[in-house]
């Protein structure tokens, strides 16, 4: 049966990181028939200090520590698929210049570009508040149109429907019912916990904080942006964890709604291998949380 521990998790390249209390596991398919599983212990700030589970800063610490596993998931998957191809590993350069390329782009997406509109519109809205409450809304309309375009890509679509098996097998962990393809294939691919869910919740909330900001300098309003991305990531998990803990109260599920709409781009429906990639991702979460053995040793490979 399912504990009170929200579990969770990521899609990777041909697979699916599953992340519990306390350690992770990542599970990727190699070919039709091999499986490569590793499995670690999670070493999280908030376990070692008790000041940042606090509200709110916890949502910041656990933004960073997801990005971070996150890129290691990814690094692992890649290395697991190149491997396949008879391609070298990605070197820790090479996986160093890709993060910073993404961090760049995102910061020129998604902060740069709607100020650029902002400054093209502004003129025409009647005070600073409305200004940059449309500077929000500018921003919204950035995330669903990248996520859109991005969502034809072939190789993407196959990161989706992965992202799809995920949840499906953490609605039926929720569920408590036994973790087979048979149990999770009826389920829904969409989950309110998403990361997709988070970052709709920190647009939205960005637009309502940036909008009391006074008027400023082109300067001062992209470091304002920039140096409140905390504030506004705390504020955005907290209203996240809220809603998906009371999905039973109407005005969650309302809160709720337009991420779940978000995630029909970002979750596809799986076949049955990528839903028992996800579920042996999960098994292995909850043999080590468990102390029990262990699906199988870390880095080892199976045959199904």
């Amino acid at each position: 049966m399912a504990n009170n521990y929200q579990y969770g998790g990521q899609a990777v390249i041909e697979g699916v990181m599953m992340r519990g209390r306390s350690h992770y596991a990542i599970a990727v398919r190699k070919d039709t028939e091999e499986m490569s599983v590793r499995s670690e212990k999670l070493g999280s700030y908030t376990q070692k200090h008790p000041v940042l589970r606090l509200p709110f800063i916890r949502g910041v610490v656990a933004l960073a520590e997801s990005f971070v596993l996150g890129l290691k998931a990814l690094q692992y998957s890649a290395n697991q698929f190149m491997d396949t191809e008879g391609e070298e590993e990605l070197s820790f350069w090479e996986m160093a210049l890709m993060i910073l390329f993404a961090l760049g782009f995102t910061i020129l997406l998604f902060i740069v570009l709607p100020l650029f509109i902002r400054g093209l519109v502004g003129r025409f809205l009647p005070g600073v508040f409305w200004r940059n409450l449309t500077e929000g809304l500018i921003r919204a309309v950035v995330l669903v149109l990248y996520i859109t375009a991005v969502s034809y890509v072939p190789d993407i679509k196959r990161v989706f429907a992965y992202h799809g098996a995920e949840h499906k097998v953490i609605h039926t962990y929720e569920a408590g019912q036994e973790l087979t393809v048979e149990n999770a294939r009826p389920k829904t691919t969409l989950h309110p916990r998403c990361g997709t869910s988070f970052l709709l919740f920190v647009v939205i909330v960005s637009a309502i904080v940036f909008s009391f900001l006074g008027e400023q300098t082109i300067a001062m309003r992209l470091l304002s942006r920039i140096l409140l991305l905390p504030v506004v990531a705390g504020i955005s998990y907290e209203l996240i964890k809220i809603s998906g803990k009371n999905q039973s109260f109407f005005l969650w599920r309302a809160l709720s709604w337009p991420g779940l709409m978000l995630q029909r781009l970002t979750t596809r429906e799986p076949d049955d291998s990528q839903l028992e990639v996800a579920i042996m991702a999960l098994k292995q979460v909850l043999a080590l949380e468990q102390n029990n053995n262990l699906i199988f040793p870390q880095k080892d490979k199976m045959h199904l």
